[in-house]
C-alpha cells in the first residue's frame, strides 16, 4: 500500500482519494514537523501574555469576551471539543471521515495553526491504524469550519468517544488507542480550536465527488452512444467541425468520445443512406448529448479549480502568519466550496435527466424505431423494462430537489456572532446522494440500451459498445421473458459505479476524456 507524505505544501486530489478510499498510509515530513514546532513556540509565548488572545486565553464564538485564567486553559480546550462533538443523525461514511482527518492534518502540517507536533502525529496514527471516529450527519453549518464533524475526530485523539476499527466494529476510543500504542492527546492552548476550524469535510466530499463525476461523465457518453446506436440515431452531428463552431472544451471532449464509441458500427451503417432513413434530425436527448455532458465537464473543471486552491489553503482562526503574527480571519467560511458543490448538483440533475429521456424513447413503440414496446419479450404478457424507467423517473425527480442550493440558506448561530454561514457541509452531503442517483440512472440507461441494441440482431453494434455489452453480460443476462429485475439493476449499478463500463469501452477506444 502506498504512503502519502504530508508536507507544508498542498496534497493532490489523487492523494486525498488514495487515503480516504484506498487506505493509503500517511507520514509527516521532517520539514512539516519543524514548521509545526516553530509556530507552536509562537502560541506558547502568547499563553503567558496577560493580554487576551482568541483561542488561547479566551472563550469561543459569542463567548470570546471571557478571559480564561491560566489554570483553566487546558480545560477550555477539552470542553471545546466535548461540547462541539454534538453531531446527530446517521453515521457518516468512513471515506468522508478519513478525508476529513487527512485534510485537517494537511493544514496542521503547514505550520500555520500553532499545534504541537505530537498532536498532528496523532492524526497520522489514527489514519494508519484504520481507526475511524464516528461522525454524525448533522452538526456542521459550513462556517467556523465543519465544527461538529471535526470535533468528533478531535475527541478520538483525546481517547474519548466512539470509533470504528478496521473490522468495522464500533468501540470506545480509549481502548482502541491503547491497543495500538497511541497515547491520547492532552490538548493545550489553541489546539482544540485548531482541530475544528476548517472546511475539511466539505472539501473532502468535493474532491471525492469530482473523482466520481469524471468517471460518470465518461459513462454518460458511453450510454448516450449506445442509445444513439440502439435507437438508429445519427452520429453525423458529432462531427468535429460542427462541434468546433461552438468552442466549449467539455462539449468537444464529449463529442470526440461519441465518435470513438460509435466508430465501425454496423447498426449505424445500416441506415446511413438517406434513402433508407427518412428522419432529418434526432431528438434533443440524442443530438444534444455532447452539449449537456460537455457542460457537465466544464462545471467539473471549474469546481476542481476551486478545490485545488482550497487544498493549498491553511484554514484556521486565529492563524499564525509566516511573519509570526497571530491574526483572526474569516477563511473558515465555506462559501467558495459550497457554491461549486451546489453547481455540481445542478449539473448532475441535468445529466441524469437527459439520460432518462433516452431510456424512455427506447420503451415507447411510437419513438423507438421498430423495437417492441418496453423491449418486452412478449408485450402484454411481459412488461419488459417498463418499471425500470419508473425507477429512473423517481430518481431524476429526487435529483431535481437535491439541485436546490444549500448555500443560499444561511441560518445565524452562536447568539448572532456567526450570523452568516455557508451550509457547505449540507451541500456536500446532498451532492453525494445526487452522485449515487446519477450512477443508478446511467446504469438503467445502459441496461436498456444494451437490450435495445441486442434486439436489433442480426445487426451488430460497433466494437466499443459491443465490448461494454459483453462485459455487462458477465453479470446480467440479455433479453428474454420477464424475470426478477431488481438484482439485475443493482448489478448494472455496480458495473457503472466500479468503472467497469468505462474500462470495457476504453479497451477498444483507448482513453476517453
Amino acid at each position: 500500500m502506498s504512503e502519502i507524505m504530508i508536507g507544508i505544501g498542498p496534497l493532490s486530489a489523487a492523494e486525498v482519494v488514495a487515503v480516504a478510499r484506498d487506505g493509503a498510509r500517511v507520514r509527516l515530513t521532517e520539514e512539516a514537523v519543524d514548521a509545526i514546532a516553530e509556530t507552536r513556540s509562537v502560541i506558547a509565548g502568547l499563553a503567558e501574555d496577560p493580554v487576551p488572545h482568541y483561542g488561547v486565553s479566551t472563550g469561543f464564538g459569542a463567548l470570546a469576551t471571557r478571559h480564561i485564567p491560566v489554570e483553566s486553559r487546558a480545560q477550555l480546550q477539552r470542553s471545546l471539543i466535548r461540547s462541539h462533538a454534538a453531531g446527530t443523525g446517521p453515521e457518516v461514511e468512513a471515506e468522508v471521515v478519513r478525508a476529513l482527518m487527512l485534510l485537517r492534518l494537511s493544514t496542521l502540517a503547514t505550520g500555520r495553526t500553532g499545534v504541537r507536533p505530537a498532536t498532528a502525529q496523532a492524526y497520522a496514527a489514527l489514519l494508519n491504524a484504520q481507526i475511524t471516529p464516528v461522525v454524525r450527519e448533522y452538526g456542521s453549518l459550513g462556517c467556523s469550519g465543519d465544527l461538529a464533524p471535526l470535533a468528533h475526530c478531535a475527541l478520538a485523539i483525546m481517547g474519548e468517544g466512539e470509533v470504528r476499527v478496521a473490522g468495522g466494529e464500533i468501540v470506545d476510543a480509549a481502548t482502541t488507542l491503547s491497543e495500538h500504542g497511541i497515547v491520547p492527546v492532552e490538548l493545550v492552548e489553541k489546539e482544540g480550536l485548531a482541530l475544528i476550524n476548517g472546511t475539511d469535510g466539505m472539501l473532502g466530499m468535493l474532491i471525492m465527488g469530482l473523482a466520481d463525476l469524471r468517471r460518470l461523465s465518461i459513462t454518460a457518453d458511453i450510454t448516450a452512444a449506445m442509445s444513439v446506436e440502439g435507437l438508429l440515431g445519427s452520429d453525423a452531428v458529432f462531427a468535429a467541425d460542427l462541434q468546433a463552431l461552438r468552442p466549449q472544451p467539455g462539449q468537444a471532449a464529449s463529442a470526440a468520445n461519441l465518435r470513438a464509441l460509435l466508430a465501425g458500427s454496423p447498426i449505424r451503417e445500416s441506415h446511413r443512406d438517406p434513402a433508407a432513413c427518412t428522419r432529418v434530425q434526432d431528438a434533443y436527448s440524442l443530438r444534444c448529448s455532447p452539449q449537456v455532458a460537455g457542460a457537465v465537464r466544464d462545471t467539473i473543471e471549474h469546481a476542481a479549480a476551486v478545490a485545488g486552491r482550497e487544498l493549498a489553503a491553511a484554514v484556521d482562526n486565529p492563524v499564525v502568519t509566516p511573519d509570526g503574527r497571530v491574526e483572526s480571519n474569516g477563511n473558515f467560511h465555506g462559501a467558495p466550496i459550497a457554491y461549486v458543490l451546489d453547481f455540481l448538483a445542478i449539473a448532475v440533475a441535468d445529466l441524469a435527466s437527459i439520460s432518462e429521456r433516452r431510456t424512455d424513447r427506447f420503451l415507447d413503440r411510437a419513438r423507438n424505431n421498430g423495437l417492441p414496446p418496453f423491449l418486452a419479450d412478449d408485450p402484454g404478457v411481459d412488461s419488459g423494462l417498463m418499471i425500470a424507467q419508473y425507477g429512473q423517473a423517481g430518481i431524476v425527480a429526487e435529483l431535481k430537489r437535491l439541485a436546490v442550493p444549500a448555500s443560499v440558506d444561511s441560518i445565524p448561530s452562536s447568539a448572532m456572532q456567526e450570523d452568516h454561514v455557508s451550509m457547505g457541509w449540507s451541500a456536500a452531503r446532498k451532492l453525494r446522494r445526487a452522485i449515487d442517483g446519477l450512477t443508478r440512472v446511467l446504469a438503467i440507461e445502459l441496461l436498456t440500451a444494451a437490450r435495445g441494441i441486442e434486439l436489433r440482431a442480426p445487426l451488430r453494434p460497433g466494437p466499443a459498445t459491443a465490448a461494454v455489452i459483453a462485459a455487462l453480460r458477465e453479470g446480467v443476462p440479455g433479453p428474454g421473458p420477464d424475470r426478477f429485475l431488481s438484482p439485475e439493476i443493482e448489478r448494472a449499478v455496480a458495473f457503472v459505479g466500479s468503472g467497469d463500463a468505462v474500462r470495457a469501452a476504453e479497451a477498444v477506444t483507448g482513453p476517453l476524456a
